[in-house]
């Protein structure tokens, strides 16, 4: 199988590293990719945005699957054009990842689909600002209505910056707060068939503690010992499968990873988000525990053959993924700054480090090109091991004024 993959983050590696370990992959090509992606997969400069090139490039490779990362270039409709020039493709149609593109059709999606979630108002004056946030009081939720890349959601006790960051959205959606620990859980699907994928929990917030701006997400954790057993069957019968059925009810069908922000809070599970692709870092520590060659999996969804599909295998161990930052973070990052120690990063055993944020300058050096740089993962036999070896791992990379988080899954590793 000949597979591409469309994107050039750390998610886009981790998947990257999956199907290059997949003995059914015979050639694994990634557009644009990384620095790190390069050493794993061909590497072909595309703009993610631009359909027809995707489609072309996935024509002179005669690609038997087209695997879309990032949002973006879904809700652009990429997946659209290369399902209408015939090629297999893992991701969903412009019309149904409209769910991450549009957090006011996402609600209404799950009011159709009787599906558990936070009351809210979608508003697009300031007289409706006002109103919502009155009406549901601090701590205030502010979410941008399109895509914002993890950072158009504002939590706030502070009205003025919730009002601010309202204003500055356009069209927003505020919403009740809801309580408790915060879930992730992908799933597969053909648009009827939903394979789960094991839970992770990400860490939004830019510095320790919870403390900090909002992020893409700085580490992440899998499994959830904490977790009752019966959430994935619950979030399945809940949320999960309604939702999919719903979008086929409507005529637009969503095939591909479709991804369950949750809130697991007094008064049951309830969904903050949905996402139409793989998030990032939990693919990172999700795909790290996945013993099921990927790629057959992803061409079942693709080619409406979900349910053939076996049980997915999972490896006992846990996973844990801590993210490198550049410099200022979620603001403005520095880049071109030198990455060092990354060859003695990945032999800090059973650890290796994703590319997120990275490029080769013109000596061949390995720089900084985004604001997450890094995705540092390890696996152990429990949470403390693999965070042990996680953050042994990142202290052997250097990186001119970076920043991590130093308490990725410490509360569920000492429980």
């Amino acid at each position: 199988m000949k597979v591409l993959v469309i994107g050039g983050g750390a998610r886009e590696h981790a998947l990257c590293r999956s199907l290059s370990l997949d003995p059914d992959v015979t050639a694994l090509h990634c557009a644009p990719g990384n620095a790190g992606i390069a050493e794993v997969a061909e590497t072909h400069p595309v703009d993610a945005l631009d359909g027809a090139a995707v489609a072309e490039l996935a024509a002179s490779l005669r690609a038997d699957l087209v695997v879309v990362g990032p949002e973006a270039p879904l809700v652009a409709g990429v997946a659209d054009t290369l399902r209408e020039r015939g090629f297999p493709v893992f991701g969903p149609s412009a019309e149904a990842a409209r769910l991450e593109g549009s957090k006011a059709f996402a609600k209404d999606v799950m009011a159709s689909a009787n599906v558990p979630t936070a009351r809210a108002y979608v508003c697009a004056t300031p007289a409706e600002i006002d109103e919502a946030l009155d009406a549901f009081g601090p701590p205030y939720v502010v979410k941008d209505d399109g895509l914002a890349a993890g950072k158009g959601v504002v939590v706030t006790s502070d009205l003025a910056a919730a009002r601010e960051h309202a204003l500055a959205c356009g069209r927003v959606v505020i919403e009740e707060y809801l309580d408790g620990p915060e879930v992730s859980l992908f799933a597969i699907t053909d648009g009827e068939t939903v394979l789960p994928l094991s839970p992770a929990q990400d860490f939004k917030r830019a510095l320790d503690g919870d403390e900090g701006p909002n992020t893409g997400g700085m580490g992440a954790y899998s499994p959830l010992p904490w977790a009752a057993p019966k959430l994935v069957d619950e979030v399945m019968e809940s949320v999960l499968q309604p939702t999919v059925d719903e979008l086929r009810r409507r005529g637009t069908p969503f095939s591909g990873l479709l991804y369950a922000g949750l809130a697991i809070t007094s008064r049951g599970v309830r969904v903050i988000e949905f996402n139409a692709r793989f998030g990032d870092p939990e693919t990172q520590v999700v795909l790290a525990r996945l013993k099921t060659p990927l790629a057959s999996v992803l061409l079942n969804a693709a080619t409406g053959n979900l349910a053939a599909e076996p049980p997915l295998n999972w490896s006992e161990d846990a996973a844990v993924t801590v993210v490198i930052a550049s410099h200022n973070y979620p603001g403005a990052p520095r880049t071109g700054d030198p990455i060092e120690g990354l060859a003695e990063a990945a032999e800090a055993g059973d650890a290796y480090v994703l590319h997120a944020g990275t490029r080769r300058d013109e000596d061949g050096r390995v720089v900084s090109a985004g604001g997450r740089v890094l995705s540092v993962t390890a696996t152990g036999a429990d949470l403390a091991a693999a965070r042990t070896r996680a953050y042994e791992a990142v202290s052997r990379i250097r990186l001119d004024g970076s920043h991590h988080r130093s308490d990725i899954a410490e509360k569920a590793a000492s429980a």
